[in-house]
């Protein structure tokens, strides 16, 4: 397999991609410049469909509120570590800790002591270089604008499409938002990894191979208001920011990019039977 190669007269080759699948899928490479040195990286066409998993049975997931404890083995949940109401810095020594300490470092006086600084907050991972085209991964800072979406009557969402980030952390802070506004709150949909391929189909009908799939019987919900941001650990799959509520909700995403798809995204569509259901008290309940 073609993995990286120095540039001379080529612009486009066919080559077999085999990395996530079992079976090739032809895909074309691109040209890069890293560095002053240009270089051929493997990239998969943006508009090549994702392979469909179909859920051996039912899957009825029951969503619960967003806890840096609870979200732990997926990432990191960012929160203010402290009261919403302490307006002034603490002037006892030691400084009080923070309000979830297992998660949390120690705050530092900061800024001629005006400031508590806590740091880190959220780990900052980029693997790319190790990956199998070696493409040296840069930050990126986006904005997403994520729109309601709907529920279903019964106040279900359905999951149709995990994704991950194979090589970095990704995270999602969210701008403009009360900590219990009401009309403004999100939908965190986390799975882990299993270690054992699965099968999926592509829409020409062809089976294929995933590698270390989610496991939708341990996938998880979790509601999030405006206070909270998250990162999703490397390799963590998770659906598209859902967001519900009556308003766009706005988000900085932070995460690092080779510009090689495949390996910056990975996505699987997920067949009809997996529900996530969101009690009346899950929507409506101040966190």
């Amino acid at each position: 397999m073609v993995t990286k190669r120095c540039l001379g007269d080529l612009d486009n080759i066919k080559v077999d991609f085999d990395e996530l699948f079992s079976q090739p899928v032809f895909v074309y490479i691109r040209r890069r410049r890293l560095h002053n040195n240009s270089y051929l990286c493997l990239h998969r066409p943006a508009d090549m469909p994702s392979p469909l998993m179909a859920p051996s049975s039912l899957l009825r997931i029951n969503a619960e509120f967003l806890t840096p404890m609870a979200f732990s083995p997926f990432g990191t949940v960012i929160v203010p570590p402290l009261p919403a109401k302490q307006s002034s810095i603490p002037n006892s020594s030691p400084l009080p800790p923070p309000l979830h300490p297992s998660c949390q470092p120690e705050a530092v006086v900061a800024n001629q002591s005006t400031a508590l600084r806590y740091s880190p907050i959220s780990p900052l991972i980029n693997n790319l270089p190790d990956a199998p085209n070696h493409c040296l991964g840069t930050p990126h800072m986006s904005m997403f604008c994520c729109f309601p979406q709907t529920l279903s009557q019964d106040g279900s969402f359905e999951i149709k499409i995990l994704e991950r980030h194979p090589f970095t952390t990704q995270t999602f802070c969210p701008l403009g938002l009360a900590p219990n506004d009401p009309d403004a709150f999100f939908l965190i949909l986390v799975a882990p990894s299993l270690s054992d391929p699965l099968p999926a189909t592509v829409p020409s009908g062809s089976k294929v191979q995933i590698h270390r799939p989610p496991d939708l019987r341990n996938l998880k919900a979790f509601v999030a208001r405006g206070a909270q941001a998250v990162t999703y650990g490397v390799g963590t799959w998770h659906s598209p920011m859902v967001v519900l509520g009556s308003r766009r909700l706005d988000f900085v995403v932070t995460q690092f990019m080779s510009g090689v798809l495949d390996e910056d995204l990975q996505e699987v569509r997920i067949g009809e039977g997996v529900v996530v259901h969101l009690e009346p008290g899950r929507r409506e309940t101040k966190l």
